[in-house]
């Protein structure tokens, strides 16, 4: 008869060491259990060594005016643990003008995602790129899109410095975001340009992520009255703002716990656009295993 573990686990009288295993918030599909980091918290193993995979996501950056913010890193990976404390660093989404924090566990970290652009800055290199923003000076030298890092997010979408464009989409893990003019249906340069879609991955995105997915690139946001801002990005991204003073808005922040940029600002000259999500660390073991 089995008993039951106080880790929802299971042992089975006369097996041989198994892994006692606590931390986080715990949930289970009919083959692994999850455990769940949305702060900074700690996974203590005991017992025998303990198989697992991990998830690590990174803090999306902010919306910029107008530029969108850029999904945050995305990496997993695979090891067997041995008896230890283990901590989880979950990065959070970047504020006004900021990149998101990076995430971390068990020596893999995940970059924060790079803020859209405006006001004079550019987009920043981050997980996925922050957005390009119109308002750029006259050089043309600021409101570039930013870069991104290798194998965790792909570029945000750049606009024309000079030409009163909206701002282009912050990248996502799966895709870069959009240039201005790019939208589909809406190929105008006074429409915020959409973000880059998240990371589906498969074995963790049914229990979380927002839509099955992580880290999209947030919208960038539109310059004048009447035109809308770029949609969010697949995986939680936030729209981008409505152009326009008075009746525009800041857009939407990116979705918590999933790593997503935060939609550029249609109020250009009043500040930044909306903050990026907070990341998530995920452990996933077999149930047979505790």
């Amino acid at each position: 008869m089995p008993i039951r573990s106080s880790v929802g686990g299971s042992r089975l009288l006369g097996r041989g060491p198994v892994s006692i295993v606590s931390g986080g918030t715990l949930f289970s599909d009919d083959t692994y259990f999850y455990r769940s980091f949305t702060g900074n918290g700690s996974l203590v193993v005991s017992g025998a060594p303990l198989e697992c995979e991990y998830l690590v996501v990174a803090g999306g950056g902010s919306g910029g005016a107008s530029g969108g913010g850029g999904g945050g890193g995305v990496r997993k990976s695979s090891a067997t643990l041995l008896a230890n404390t283990y901590n989880a660093v979950v990065g959070g989404g970047g504020n006004t003008f900021s990149s998101g924090s990076p995430s971390s566990f068990n020596g893999l970290v995940a970059s924060g995602g790079g803020r859209g652009a405006g006001n004079g800055v550019n987009g920043e290199t981050g997980g996925a790129g922050g957005g390009g923003a119109f308002n750029a000076n006259t050089t043309g030298t600021n409101g570039n899109a930013g870069g991104y890092t290798p194998e965790e997010g792909q570029k945000g979408g750049n606009t024309n410095a000079t030409s009163g464009g909206a701002g282009g989409g912050g990248g996502g893990p799966s895709s870069q975001g959009a240039n201005e003019g790019q939208n589909i249906g809406t190929a105008n340069q006074k429409y915020g340009a959409d973000g880059g879609a998240g990371s589906f991955y498969s074995g963790f995105s049914v229990l979380f992520g927002s839509g099955g997915r992580f880290a999209g690139g947030g919208g960038g946001g539109a310059i004048e009255s009447g035109f809308n801002g770029g949609s969010g990005g697949l995986g939680g991204g936030g729209r981008g703002g409505i152009g326009g003073i008075p009746n525009g808005d800041n857009g939407v922040s990116g979705t918590e716990n999933t790593g997503a940029g935060g939609g550029g600002s249609g109020l250009v000259g009043t500040g930044g656009g909306m903050p990026g999500g907070k990341g998530i660390v995920i452990v996933r073991y077999l149930k047979s295993a505790v």
